[in-house]
């Protein structure tokens, strides 16, 4: 595994290919805003839209051949309405793609991951719902897996974010693990700052009693306090080294009915952030919980944009 402190003097290139995943829903509207704030002008931009396969929609036995077809049309013509409206709101030609999956095998998390690898993006852009729909795909049945799976970083905007996706973060929040990863994911999230920008630095120091804890509670909690002291100090010196500044601090979890995830929201609200980043495939002692977990349930609990940042080069060392 990587060294952090070798991480605080690599280069982060900023990214250059972004991938939009949409469909008809607000979440993809509100996603597909904020992508265009960041990035126009800044990185090749796609978008992407994925027609399901009305045979795996339906029962086999209530169909008709006549209405697989037009079921499939209508599919097909949502799919490309919801291209065409994101593409509106960007300046100049934004390249779309429509996939019919009554046409190849799969389902709609391996053709955005398919469509990613071979378009090359080093950022895919969602939106998420956090309650279901029928036929609603830009949600947990969609956005959770393509978290774990995901190759390239991952920036997921909630239907119901409290801050507006018309401007660029004014205060971002960074949560850290103690791993390299998770101080790579600093210097990917930086790209965002400008030099109004607010930024803090926060380290979870789990409290809660697990029952896979296989070390005495108060063991992991003076190797967690000494990681996150390690953790929050290369993490200002990584910001001090890009001209900047951020406050940074330990924070506990509960002692029961509270675990990692909800102290980071709980802290992004407090603070009022409004972009979250995390990195995605580090470890964090006996508990690992930034091997996805946490990520995944991060998503779910947010009300802010979250970036989930892997480092791909870290990713190929571990």
């Amino acid at each position: 595994m990587a060294n952090p402190v070798e991480t605080e003097h690599s280069a982060v290139r900023p990214f250059q290919r972004v991938l939009l995943a949409v469909d008809a829903s607000d979440a993809s509207l509100r996603a597909a805003q904020y992508a265009n704030v960041l990035f126009s002008g800044r990185a090749a931009m796609a978008a992407v839209s994925v027609a399901d396969n009305p045979r795996t929609l339906f029962p086999l036995g209530a169909t008709t051949q006549a209405f697989l077809a037009a079921a499939r049309d209508e599919l097909l013509s949502d799919a490309r309405d919801a291209v065409q409206k994101i593409a509106a709101l960007f300046p100049g030609t934004l390249e779309t793609d429509v996939i019919d999956l009554s046409k190849r095998d799969g389902d709609t998390v391996h053709a955005l991951l398919d469509t990613a690898a071979h378009w090359q993006a080093d950022l895919l852009v969602m939106g998420a719902r956090h309650h279901r729909g029928l036929l609603r795909w830009i949600e947990g049945a969609v956005s959770e897996p393509v978290t774990r799976r995901a190759n390239s970083s991952l920036l997921v905007v909630p239907e119901n974010s409290r801050v507006g996706t018309d401007r660029r973060p004014q205060r971002i929040l960074f949560a850290l693990d103690g791993s390299a990863h998770s101080l790579g994911a600093l210097r990917i999230g930086l790209q965002f700052a400008s030099a109004q920008t607010q930024l803090r630095a926060i380290y979870v120091v789990d409290r809660a009693v697990h029952l896979f804890d296989i070390a005495p509670v108060d063991m992991l909690e003076g190797a967690f306090i000494e990681e996150g002291r390690v953790a929050l100090e290369l993490a200002a010196r990584i910001v001090e080294s890009e001209g900047r500044t951020a406050e940074t601090a330990l924070i506990e979890t509960n002692r029961t009915g509270d675990d990692v995830p909800h102290a980071i929201v709980r802290d992004a609200e407090q603070w009022n952030a409004d972009l979250l980043v995390v990195g995605t495939h580090g470890r964090r002692g006996v508990a690992r919980w930034f091997l996805g977990s946490v990520a995944t349930r991060t998503l779910r609990l947010a009300d802010t944009p979250v970036l989930l940042a892997r480092v791909p080069e870290l990713s190929q060392q571990t």
